[in-house]
C-alpha cells in the first residue's frame, strides 16, 4: 500500500496540498544545524514544540552556516518525493542584541564612513565575537575615526580577538603593527593564554615579537626543565 511506503509528514504545507513553488515555513527556533549533512532541525511555531528535520538545498548552504541555535527563521520550503527541502532562509534572531549585531556587521562594510564608525563602536559595546575579523580589517580603514573605533572595540572584546591580531605583530605596516601591539597589551591578562598558544605554531620572526609583547606585559612563558639546559654527554 502506497501510504505505508514512507511515514506521513507533519502537515506543515499550505492548505490544498503542496505547492510546486514551495511555501514559507515560520519556525519558533532553530534546534540544530548540520552543514555537513545539509540538514537543520527546527521547532515549529504552531505545533506545540514539535520539531522537524529539513534537508537543505546546495544553494542555501552558505545561509545555513549563518543560522545559530535559538534563532527564529522563515524558511522557503519545497516538498519533493516525501522530502522537505529548504531553499532559502530569513533569520529572525530572538536576541535583540544579536539582531543589532547583524545590522552593525553589515554597516561595518558600508560606503559611508560615519556608518562604519558607528558600527565599529556598537560591535565593541556588544562584545560581538563575530566582529573580530571585520574589526581587525577596519584597523586599515582609510578614515582615522573608523580605525580608532575598531581599535577601542577590539580591546573591549578582549581575549577572543587576540588570535586574529597575532599575525599582524609582524606586519610591514608600522602603524598597523604598533596598533595591534597596543591593543594586545591593553587587553592585558586575557591575552596571555592565546599569545602563549600562538608560540607553538609561530615562525622565528613572529615568535620573537610575541615573546617581546609578553615580556612588556610582565609575563614570561614557562620553560620546561628538560629544555633549560642539556646535560653534557659522556664520550
Amino acid at each position: 500500500m502506497a501510504d505505508e511506503v514512507a511515514p506521513k509528514l507533519i502537515q506543515i504545507g499550505p492548505k490544498g496540498g503542496a505547492k510546486k513553488d514551495g511555501f514559507n515555513l515560520v519556525t519558533e527556533r532553530v534546534v540544530a544545524v548540520n552543514p555537513e549533512a545539509k540538514q537543520l532541525e527546527v521547532e515549529l511555531l504552531a505545533y506545540d514544540g514539535k520539531t522537524v528535520v529539513l534537508d537543505v538545498d546546495d544553494e542555501a548552504l552558505e545561509e545555513l552556516k549563518r543560522l545559530k541555535i535559538g534563532d527564529g527563521a522563515t524558511i522557503r520550503v519545497v516538498e519533493e518525493g516525501g522530502r522537505r527541502i529548504a531553499k532559502s532562509f530569513r533569520i529572525r534572531a530572538k536576541d535583540p542584541n544579536a539582531a543589532r549585531a547583524d545590522a552593525m556587521l553589515l554597516d561595518l562594510k558600508d560606503s559611508h564612513w560615519l556608518n562604519r564608525k558607528y558600527a565599529a563602536e556598537v560591535l565593541g559595546e556588544l562584545k560581538e565575537v563575530r566582529a573580530v575579523r571585520p574589526l581587525v580589517d577596519a584597523l586599515a580603514d582609510d578614515v582615522g575615526d573608523v580605525r580608532q573605533r575598531a581599535y577601542d572595540s577590539l580591546i573591549k572584546i578582549g581575549g577572543p580577538a587576540v588570535p586574529s591580531l597575532v599575525p599582524l605583530l609582524v606586519s610591514e605596516e608600522d602603524e598597523l603593527r604598533q596598533s595591534v601591539t597596543e591593543i594586545i597589551r591593553k587587553i592585558g591578562k586575557p591575552a596571555v593564554e592565546p599569545l602563549a598558544a600562538a608560540l607553538t605554531e609561530a615562525d622565528d620572526r613572529l615568535k620573537t615579537r610575541v615573546m617581546k609583547v609578553l615580556d612588556r606585559m610582565g609575563y614570561k612563558p614557562k620553560v620546561k626543565d628538560e629544555v633549560k639546559a642539556e646535560a653534557p654527554r659522556l664520550t
